[in-house]
């Protein structure tokens, strides 16, 4: 048995075995600070052009051309290229040294975010006031997105076959819209006395657009017919044209520092646009990796990722093979898959932060938490992991050694409680392909609400992991 240590010694020991986490801002410098501050004003550039997947991918594909990346559907030669899947998905990757064969060092992110979407037959009067009808998408609070500015994006495409792309609300010459929500004095049997879930009703997210009239008070639906009109006269639609539209509702106004010390970024969509930012600053710093390294960008993830844009459909695999014939390699099946097969990845998805005032959801030892920088989530799923891929402990040692190597602050995280909830990522629909994945993103106070919280530190460390893996061979 030892003898009694001296305080020093077990300091000393403690130091040597026990591991502490580390806060990021305890780990910078002066001048390191000032490149998180920076690198967030960039990415708050991001989140305020990319509120929808589509403006994400016009977003993308500007910043691939500026960094000398080719359509590789038009391209015959080079080391940088892209590829976009249906305008709502998009892949970039700089070609490495080894080949392509001996697997890629991808990062999947996803671009779409929860929302609320126009259904077919949208437009109607209701109490001479005119409204819109939204189907939500994805999972959130309803009763987060009454009474607050809304802005409308999206795409039409017109009866004479040309389109039209809907920017209203962002500009502070544009108006906003809203969807209205019950006075306290009238709502105790409406709403306090039910459930959250039975409280606030999909079918009650009805958009106020309009209540000015038309005609006379003979004039049947005056007041959608006078929206009618100014929808024909200022964009030349007509009803119809919103049958082949896709129309989003989402928060309006720019992203915003949080706090006096501004060290926070409050912001619609930073599920999963902060990670996407990330992996696009980080592949757009690659020069000539040892390793190809692949940034992939896909849409429907916050609805099971299905769908001939999501993360189910067959674009990586495409683009993977569009890569192998342009480098000359076999890009038969076999080739394909053993590409794939012997790839690494990180599923760049956002974890929960723990939240002060709601501890009791989380398991503090294994909750993430703000300002800790970059979360390692090693399996997502909810119960018994359900439906996720749980990462291997060789590839987790492969990933620690390199963030511990390249001065990345990281931690690790899970989904809440064991048995409060859980969720889901993409990461097991890229394991599918046998490649070794792991969940690996931005801890978030205020998931799937429209004004989601993330710390410039953690954001800054995501973007640095990230960069250290596009270049480990």
């Amino acid at each position: 048995m030892k003898g009694k240590l001296s305080k020093k010694k077990i300091d000393q020991l403690r130091k040597r075995l026990a591991r502490k986490p580390q806060l990021v801002w305890d780990a910078l410098g002066p001048a390191d600070k000032k490149k998180v501050f920076g690198f967030a004003e960039k990415y708050k550039g991001f989140l305020d052009s990319a509120k929808t997947e589509r403006e994400a991918v016009r977003h993308i594909e500007a910043f691939a051309k500026k960094k000398g990346f080719k359509d590789i559907t038009k391209a015959k030669g080079g080391k940088k290229f892209y590829k976009i899947n249906r305008n709502k998905s998009i892949a970039l990757a700089v070609l490495g040294k080894s080949p392509l064969v001996s697997g890629v060092n991808l990062i999947a992110s996803h671009i779409d975010a929860p929302r609320l979407d126009l259904k077919q037959n949208p437009l109607y009067e209701e109490t001479d006031l005119v409204f819109l009808k939204t189907h939500y998408y994805g999972g959130i609070k309803k009763y987060q997105w009454l009474a607050r500015p809304l802005a409308i994006h999206g795409k039409v495409l017109k009866k004479d076959g040309s389109h039209l792309d809907l920017h209203v609300g962002e500009s502070d010459k544009d108006p906003v819209f809203t969807i209205s929500d019950l006075l306290p004095h009238l709502a105790r049997k409406a709403q306090a006395e039910k459930k959250v879930s039975e409280a606030f009703k999909g079918e009650k997210l009805n958009v106020l657009i309009g209540s000015l009239p038309m005609g006379d008070d003979e004039t049947e639906e005056r007041f959608k017919l006078a929206m009618l009109d100014y929808l024909f006269t200022t964009y030349g639609l007509v009803e119809e044209d919103l049958v082949s539209s896709e129309i989003e509702i989402v928060p309006a106004g720019k992203a915003r520092d949080v706090g006096w010390d501004q060290a926070l970024i409050g912001a619609y969509g930073q599920d999963d646009r902060v990670c996407a930012h990330a992996a696009l600053e980080a592949v757009g710093e690659i020069k000539a990796p040892q390793t190809t390294a692949l940034a992939l960008f896909i849409d429907k993830e916050e609805i099971g990722s299905d769908g001939s844009t999501g993360a189910k459909s067959r674009f990586l695999e495409d683009f993977t093979a569009d890569l192998l014939e342009i480098t000359g390699e076999e890009a038969g099946g076999k080739a394909l898959r053993s590409c794939l097969m012997s790839s690494r990845a990180l599923s760049a998805d956002v974890n929960c932060a723990l939240d002060p005032d709601y501890q009791e959801v989380h398991e503090k030892r294994n909750a993430a938490r703000i300002g800790y920088g970059v979360c390692i989530t090693k399996f997502t799923g909810s119960g018994g992991k359900f439906g996720s891929s749980d990462a291997n402990a060789e590839y987790l040692a492969q990933i620690r050694k390199l963030f511990n190597k390249s001065r990345v602050v990281w931690q690790t995280g899970e989904l809440g409680k064991i048995d409060e909830g859980g969720g889901g990522t993409i990461a097991k629909f890229m394991a599918v392909y046998g490649m070794e994945v792991l969940d690996c993103g931005t801890p978030l106070l205020s998931m799937h609400s429209p004004f989601e919280i993330a710390s410039k530190a953690d954001i800054y460390m995501t973007y640095k992991g990230y960069r250290a893996f596009f270049n480990s061979k």
